[in-house]
């Protein structure tokens, strides 16, 4: 029973985020970010305007900035890879929410994610720093030469 549920779930907590995300209640006239892509160095804000056909009107503009790490390398997490020439920026991935919430249908209580692309690996433009990267370097010692693991990102990568 419950897993003949899950997408009807999953297609409610969808809508309630695109209902919640085109509404433009407590605007105060400030920007508010929507998306903040560390991972693919994207940012989406949004803003009430006045409308230029009538001012008395106000309409709802986004804008979207994107940073293009030009020195990213197609391995982040290997210096020696080949420079990265491709960036591909899809607004479904940039938005999608992974995070778990818990939905109340029928009584009972449901876990439903809002994108179906959450297993999938998201590709990294640059890193993301809530995220531990990890390399393996010759390091040489007493002219023996060893492997050793370092951390790209150590303020993820050790606890406090």
């Amino acid at each position: 029973m419950k897993s003949s549920l899950l997408p009807w779930v999953a297609l409610a907590v969808s809508l309630e985020f695109v209902l919640v995300a085109g509404t433009v209640q407590d605007y105060d006239g400030e920007e508010r970010v929507l998306v903040n892509n560390k991972c693919k160095c994207t940012t989406v804000t949004s803003k009430l305007v006045p409308s230029k056909e009538n001012p008395d009107e106000e309409i709802l503009e986004r804008n979207i900035r994107i940073t293009v790490p030009l020195r990213s390398r197609q391995n982040i997490s290997d210096p020696t890879s080949p420079l990265r020439t491709t960036f591909v920026y899809r607004m479904a991935e940039l938005c999608k929410k992974c995070d778990p919430v818990e939905v109340e249908l029928g009584g009972e209580i449901y876990e439903a994610q809002q994108s179906t692309s959450c297993n999938e690996p998201e590709t990294c433009y640059t890193y993301n720093r809530d995220k531990c990267y990890t390399t393996t370097f010759p390091f040489i010692y007493h002219g023996e030469i060893k492997h050793v693991q370092a951390a790209l990102t150590p303020a993820s990568c050790y606890a406090d």
